[in-house]
């Protein structure tokens, strides 16, 4: 007997059915470490930013004093630098867990696109302050560490990561004001997004286990 096309084609109840055992193993929220990172590189960063703007019209008297905040400056952007690095191994190994079925297409994207630029920004901007640094003759001292050299001082090059430096430092201030606003409007939805990094909250009735 021949086989009706009907039959080889598989309904979209038993795809639904083939997908939920992958639903339900994801997690509700993310784990302790990953909540950890996120609020203590977002913190920082935030500090980091705010010490940025306010040491741009420093005064260099007595001598040495604009240079020590600067030297602080760079060593809280490399110890941030190395929380993001450990932020993004963990990610990698610690799928985030999957957005709610009720949020349109769009803002499933639009949480993708942001993601990934907040991510990009985590990396530039310590990455061309590091580097911007890199190509003047002032010595980086982490922490009181002064780290070898291995480029040699070039204006040119340094201002090209300033440049890059303050246009990425812009992006990320804009890209966590939409994050901010959008943390907003989930928790006031209700719609488990917010719940996602924020342990003091209950799982909603849907993601209990």
């Amino acid at each position: 007997m021949s086989t009706s096309p009907e039959n080889t084609v598989s309904s979209p109840e038993s795809q639904v059915d083939h997908d939920a055992p992958a639903l339900a193993a994801s997690p509700a929220r993310y784990n302790g470490v990953a909540q950890l990172l996120h609020w203590l590189i977002g913190l920082a960063v935030l500090g980091q930013i705010a010490l940025g703007w306010w040491m741009i019209g420093l005064p260099n008297t007595p001598p040495g004093y604009q240079a020590g905040w600067y030297n602080i400056h760079k060593s809280i952007g490399l110890s941030i630098a190395l929380l993001v690095l450990l932020r993004i191994v963990w990610r990698l190994r610690h799928p985030a867990p999957v957005l709610p079925a009720t949020l349109a297409a769009w803002q499933r994207l639009a949480a993708r696109c942001s993601h990934a630029l907040l991510y990009l920004c985590l990396v530039l901007m310590p990455l061309s302050g590091f580097l911007g640094s890199s190509f003047t003759k002032y010595p980086i001292k982490f922490w009181g560490m002064v780290l070898p050299r291995w480029i040699d001082p070039s204006p040119a090059a340094k201002e090209l990561c300033s440049q890059i430096h303050y246009a990425t430092v812009c992006l990320f201030m804009l890209l966590i004001a939409l994050h901010i606003a959008a943390a907003i409007k989930h928790a006031l939805a209700g719609d488990g997004v917010f719940r996602r990094m924020w342990s003091g909250a209950p799982a909603a009735p849907s993601e209990q286990p």
